[in-house]
């Protein structure tokens, strides 16, 4: 991996669009549900790829660049955005020279937590495992692989199951990419469908997470209950319906990798 010359950023050569930087590098790795130890061990996994020793972040360093209390090199910044999937522009808006380059993504370079993919490197390898013409291509009438003609892309988000949901592993592993219909919010009743192959997947927000999976209203309507797989270490959750929980959308489309993956359950 060839780094630029090392350049390091902080608030006298950056001016006010450095201020805050740690804070905003702390907010992108609680998002995708990292320890800064599984930070750390990613970059030594980098380190090894590609025989950069200077590739390596300890967790006591990158804590202290958290706390804006240390500068760094426009390399270590480059690593995070690889880490992160982000490109620099994304964290910074100063390195446009940081990796352009989608990655190529399995179960351990993955998020730990779920997440509604919106820009990125990210977002661009998975709009190309799920591009936008899959909602426009003609299929089978009777197939249910792809969503149909009556619905359009910009009903559409992406997003990934992270390591640690596992609501409906195995049926669906971490590091899958799912299509969400933004339009289809309403739960559905047990007598609409058949079987797990049949039931509808949601992708549901809570005050503290993502999470994909089925669910059920009770028969107020106002607790919504996560049912996960039978085969799942996840046990069942509550939450007071549109107070602690909202649906993102249902799941219309998935790709899934069935080689290389497992669950850190």
């Amino acid at each position: 991996m060839r780094l630029p010359s090392a350049i390091v950023l902080n608030s006298a050569i950056g001016g006010p669009p450095m201020v805050g930087i740690g804070s905003r590098l702390r907010a992108i790795r609680q998002k995708w549900g990292l320890t800064l130890r599984e930070v750390a061990e990613r970059s030594a996994r980098l380190s090894e790829k590609y025989g950069n020793p200077n590739l390596r972040i300890s967790p006591s360093w990158l804590a202290r660049v958290e706390q804006d209390g240390h500068d760094f090199s426009s390399s270590k910044l480059i690593v995070l955005s690889n880490i992160y999937h982000l490109s620099s522009e994304e964290l910074l808006d100063l390195c446009s020279q940081g990796t352009k380059s989608a990655p190529n993504l399995d179960a351990s370079d993955g998020p730990n937590a779920s997440l509604l993919l919106t820009s990125g490197p990210l977002e661009e390898q998975a709009r190309t495992w799920l591009p936008d013409q899959i909602l426009a291509e003609r299929t089978c009438d009777k197939t249910r692989l792809l969503p149909s003609l009556e619905f359009m892309p910009n009903h559409y988000r992406r997003g990934i199951i992270g390591n640690d949901d596992l609501a409906l592993f195995p049926l669906m592993k971490p590091g899958t990419i799912v299509l969400i219909n933004i339009h289809k919010r309403k739960i559905a009743h047990r007598r609409e469908w058949t079987g797990e192959y049949d039931r509808p997947i949601y992708f549901l927000e809570t005050s503290e997470r993502f999470v994909c999976a089925w669910c059920s209203l009770d028969r107020s309507k106002t607790i919504l209950s996560l049912d996960p797989h039978y085969s799942s270490p996840v046990m069942s959750e509550n939450w007071k319906y549109r107070t602690e929980v909202s649906v993102v959308g249902q799941v219309a489309a998935v790709f899934q990798r069935f080689e290389g993956l497992s669950a850190n359950a």
